[in-house]
C-alpha cells in the first residue's frame, strides 16, 4: 500500500452528522484515526527532539569548557562530537521529514477529500425543501468551508499540538536534571501561558464563527446575483445588486474587524510574556551558577530551551488560534449541514417493481407546512398505459401532484402508489429510475452536451446517445456547437445551467435525455412550450413514438398539445374539479371548456389582461 492511501479517502461516514461538535469532529474522521493517531505519535517523538537538541548544546559547551583547546578533538570528546554531529545530521533530519510527510502526504490532502465526500454525501440526500431554503452558493460554500477547517483542525493538532505538548515534557524533563527551581520557574511561566489561553481562546472560537458566518452571506449573496445576471441586466438593477452586496460585505467586515481587534490584543500579551520566559530561566540560572550548582553548559541549555519555547509559544499560539477559529468554521458548517431535513427510505426497503406502470392517488394531501397551495385529500387512479394530461390556474396543484409521485416531498395524508407498491415503502433511487421526466425550466450540467445526454442513462452506448438526439430534433444543432475552449459537438460544454444554449434547444436536450432514459413513466411538465411550432410538430411526433406503452403524466398550458390524451384532468385549487376526454370536457361546458375558449396562441389565460399581453 503506497503512503498517501494509508487513509481511505472515500470511505462512506456511518450514518447521520451528528449535531454536537465532538461527535461531529469523531463522524467526519471516522476510519482515520490509526493513520492520524501514527503521524501524532512522529510528531511528537520529532518535538521531544527539541529538548534533545539544548541537551547536546549543553553537553558540547560542557565538553569545551572542561577541556584544554588541544585536546578538544581527542580521546573521549570526539565521541560527544560524533553523536552530535550524528543527531543533527541523520536522527532530526529523519524523524522531522517523517513528520512532515505524514502531515502533508498522509493527513492532508486524504482528511480534506474525505471530509468532503461524506458532507456532500449527506447534502445530496437533503429534501428539496433543504435547497429551497437557502442559498445554493452559501450551501457549497459551508461544505468546503467545514471540509477544509475539519483539515486543518486534525493536521494543526498533529503539527502543533502534539509537537509542542513533547517538547515541554522533554524541556521540563532536562530542566529538571539542571535543578528544581528551575523546574518551578518553568511552571510558574507555564501556568500564566495557559490562563492566557483560556481566556482568549474561547472568545477566539466565537468570533470565528460569527465571522464564517458572514462570510457564507457574502459568498451566497454573490453568487444568488451570477447566477441571476441575464435578470439583473434586462432589468437594470447593478446598483441594486451592488447594494445588496455592499450590505453583506460590510456585516463581514465588522466580524472580521471584531476578530482582528480581539487577534491583535492577543498577540501583544503573548509576546510580552514570551519575553518574560529567556529572563526568567537564563536569570534562575545564572543565580545558581554564581552559587556553583549548576555548569556554564547548564546556561546554554536553560537558554537554548528558553528561546525556542519562546518562539514556539508564539507559533503555538497562533496555531491554537487557528484551530479555534477553525472549530468555530466547523459549528457553522455543522448548524446549516447537520438538519435532518431530508426524507429517509424505510428501513430495508426494496427497489421498486413496475410491470405494469399504474399510478393510484389516494386520499393525499400536502401544503407545504401552509394552509394554503399543494393538493388537498385528491384521488386519481391512472391506468397502466393511460396518457393522462393535467390542465389548471397556476397554483392549482399540478406541479405538486407531480412533486409527490416523484417524493421530491412526503405527503402529510394519505398514499401513492404504483403497481400496489406504496411509495413511502420503497427506495427513492428506484422510484426516481422509473420515472423520465422533462420540465419547462430545463436544468442543463455546465459539462458536456454528451453527458448532459448520458445523465438518462449513463452506460448507454454512443449510437443509442445519439439515436436519442436525433429523436428529440437534437442532434443537427449540437453538431454545430463549439464552445470557448475549441470543442465542438457532442463535446462542446454547454455553460453553467445550458445558459449558451437557447430555450428550445435546452428542451430538445432534456427530451433526448428522457428518451435514453426508457422509463415506464414518463411524466412531461411543458416539455414542449419553449419549441417553435415547426420543432414542437417534429417532436410531438417523437413524442407519441416515445409514449408507446409507457403510463404518462401530461402537464400543459398549451391545450392544443393534450387533445389526444386518454383523459384530461382539470385541477382547481388543490382538488380535481373535472376529468374526462377532450371531446367529453368541451360537452360539459365548465372550467375546462372556459379554458378553451379562452385560449390566445393555445395557451390558458387566467384574466382578461394575460388575454391582451398575449394577444400582443
Amino acid at each position: 500500500m503506497k503512503v498517501a492511501d494509508l487513509i481511505d479517502a472515500f470511505r462512506p461516514a456511518n450514518g447521520p452528522p451528528p449535531q454536537t461538535l465532538m461527535m461531529f469532529l469523531r463522524w467526519c474522521l471516522s476510519g482515520a484515526w490509526p493513520a492520524l493517531i501514527a503521524a501524532a505519535l512522529i510528531s511528537s517523538a520529532a518535538g521531544a527532539l527539541e529538548a534533545v537538541t539544548a541537551m547536546i548544546l549543553g553537553m558540547v559547551v560542557d565538553t569545551a569548557v572542561q577541556s584544554r583547546p588541544e585536546d578538544i578533538f581527542s580521546g573521549s570528546n570526539m565521541g560527544k562530537l560524533a553523536v552530535g554531529t550524528a543527531f543533527f545530521l541523520l536522527a532530526r533530519p529523519v524523524l522531522f521529514g517523517l513528520s512532515a510527510t505524514a502531515n502533508s502526504v498522509v493527513v492532508g490532502p486524504n482528511i480534506n477529500a474525505l471530509v468532503t465526500s461524506r458532507l456532500h454525501r449527506w447534502t445530496l440526500g437533503q429534501s428539496v425543501q433543504f435547497f429551497d431554503d437557502d442559498f445554493a452558493g452559501r450551501i457549497a460554500q459551508k461544505q468546503m468551508q467545514a471540509a477544509s477547517a475539519v483539515t486543518n483542525v486534525a493536521v494543526e493538532s498533529i503539527n502543533v499540538v502534539a509537537f509542542a505538548l513533547a517538547s515541554l515534557v522533554g524541556s521540563l524533563a532536562l530542566l529538571t536534571s539542571i535543578n528544581g527551581w528551575v523546574t518551578a520557574v518553568f511552571l510558574v511561566w507555564l501556568v500564566l501561558y495557559f490562563l492566557l489561553i483560556r481566556w482568549f481562546l474561547p472568545r477566539v472560537r466565537v468570533r470565528a464563527a460569527g465571522r464564517a458566518g458572514a462570510r457564507a452571506v457574502v459568498s451566497g449573496q454573490i453568487v444568488d446575483t451570477i447566477t441571476n445576471i441575464k435578470t439583473v441586466k434586462l432589468f437594470a438593477h447593478d446598483d441594486h445588486e451592488d447594494r445588496a452586496a455592499l450590505g453583506a460585505l460590510e456585516g463581514f467586515r465588522d466580524r472580521a474587524l471584531e476578530f482582528g481587534r480581539l487577534a491583535a490584543m492577543f498577540r501583544f500579551c503573548l509576546m510580552l510574556l514570551a519575553g518574560l520566559l529567556p529572563v526568567l530561566l537564563i536569570g534562575a540560572t545564572l543565580v545558581l551558577w554564581r552559587d556553583s550548582l549548576t555548569t556554564e553548559g547548564d546556561i546554554v541549555a536553560a537558554g537554548a530551551i528558553a528561546i525556542r519555547v519562546s518562539q514556539m509559544t508564539g507559533w503555538v499560539s497562533f496555531a491554537l488560534m487557528g484551530i479555534y477559529s477553525d472549530v468555530g468554521e466547523v459549528e457553522d458548517g455543522m448548524r446549516t449541514l447537520t438538519p435532518r431535513a431530508r426524507l429517509a427510505d424505510a428501513l430495508d426497503a426494496p427497489d421498486l417493481e413496475v410491470p405494469k406502470g399504474e399510478i393510484v392517488f389516494d386520499h393525499v394531501s400536502f401544503a407545504y407546512g401552509g394552509e394554503i397551495g399543494g393538493v388537498r385529500d385528491l384521488n386519481l387512479t391512472v391506468a397502466p398505459g393511460e396518457k393522462l394530461g393535467i390542465v389548471g390556474a397556476s397554483g392549482a396543484g399540478k406541479s405538486t401532484l407531480v412533486s409527490l409521485l416523484l417524493r421530491l416531498y412526503q405527503g402529510e395524508n394519505g398514499e401513492i402508489r404504483i403497481d400496489g407498491q406504496p411509495l413511502d415503502d420503497v427506495t427513492q433511487t428506484s422510484l426516481r429510475r422509473q420515472i423520465g421526466m422533462v420540465t419547462q425550466e430545463t436544468a442543463m450540467f455546465n459539462r458536456s452536451a454528451r453527458d448532459n445526454i448520458l445523465y438518462g442513462r449513463p452506460d448507454a452506448t454512443e449510437e443509442h446517445m445519439i439515436e436519442a438526439a436525433q429523436k428529440a430534433e437534437a442532434h443537427d444543432f449540437i453538431t454545430q456547437l463549439q464552445d470557448h475552449k475549441g470543442r465542438k459537438g457532442y463535446d462542446a460544454h454547454l455553460g453553467e445551467r445550458g445558459v449558451k444554449l437557447s430555450g428550445g434547444q435546452r428542451q430538445r436536450i432534456a427530451l433526448a435525455r428522457a428518451i435514453l432514459k426508457n422509463a415506464p413513466i414518463l411524466v412531461l411538465d411543458e416539455a414542449t412550450s419553449a419549441l417553435d411550432s415547426e420543432v414542437e410538430a417534429a417532436i410531438q411526433a417523437a413524442l407519441h413514438r416515445v409514449m408507446e406503452g409507457k403510463t404518462v403524466l401530461a402537464i400543459a398550458h398549451r391545450l392544443s398539445t393534450l387533445s389526444e390524451m386518454d383523459r384530461i384532468v382539470v385541477m382547481e385549487e388543490g382538488q380535481i374539479a373535472e376529468i374526462g376526454t377532450h371531446a367529453e370536457l368541451l360537452e360539459k361546458e365548465g372550467l375546462y371548456a372556459r379554458f378553451w375558449n379562452r385560449q390566445s396562441g393555445g395557451f390558458i389565460q387566467t384574466d382578461p389582461s394575460d388575454q391582451a399581453r398575449a394577444a400582443e
